[in-house]
């Protein structure tokens, strides 16, 4: 009996639409009696809207120190209870997952999430990322590291245009005294991306 997880993906996202939250990323892992559906959740663009002004007017003092509020889900324990409620409600009616015994775990994709959706990379764009290509991607000739082909990269996702984004992979911290970052930069079509998530800068 095979999940249908596409199925199960759109039913989240409407349950999470009429409690103002966006489903992040659904996953389903385990089998036979060792079943979890994970399911992360963040507050809409309207929310995270009304998050980040309250944030710029200093009304969050729990905001924590340093990180920049668009990386914030905005999900509380309360929404995360009553998305899981109607959720698993709805699961079991529609019997989208055969079988009587699974996990629904629901939670905030926390502040280095994954990078599903190519509107995922335009908004987190400035940030740090690590990401995982299908096949290895080498820097261009000049850009201080050429010939050197990789399938593991993180640097500052600096821009996405045309289904490409561009690492600056200088922007990794150095180790040791007076090393000083080259210069580098790759190219990565979306369509090479195993997975992505972002890193965070604390």
């Amino acid at each position: 009996m095979a999940i249908q997880l596409d199925e199960i993906r759109a039913v989240a996202v409407r349950v999470a639409a009429s409690h103002h939250l966006d489903v992040v990323d659904v996953e389903f892992s385990g089998g036979a009696k060792f079943r979890t559906l994970r399911v992360f959740l963040e507050k809409d663009a309207e929310e995270r809207a009304r998050l980040k002004t309250a944030a710029e007017a200093g009304e969050m003092e729990d905001l924590p120190r340093g990180v920049p509020v668009e990386m914030l889900s905005g999900v509380t324990h309360e929404d995360c209870v009553q998305f899981a409620q109607d959720f698993g409600t709805v699961l079991d009616v529609e019997e989208l997952i055969p079988g009587a015994e699974y996990t629904l775990e629901v939670s905030s994709p926390g502040l280095e999430r994954k990078l599903v959706k190519p509107d995922d990379y335009a908004r987190f764009t400035g940030s740090m990322v690590k990401v995982q290509t299908f096949t290895p991607v080498a820097v261009p000739e000049g850009k201080g590291a050429e010939g050197k082909a990789n399938r593991q990269w993180q640097g500052r996702l600096t821009k996405f245009e045309d289904g490409v984004l561009t690492l600056d992979l200088g922007a990794v911290k150095q180790k040791g005294k007076g090393k000083k970052a080259e210069t580098q930069v790759v190219a990565i079509p979306l369509v090479n991306v195993e997975k992505a998530n972002l890193v965070a800068e604390i």
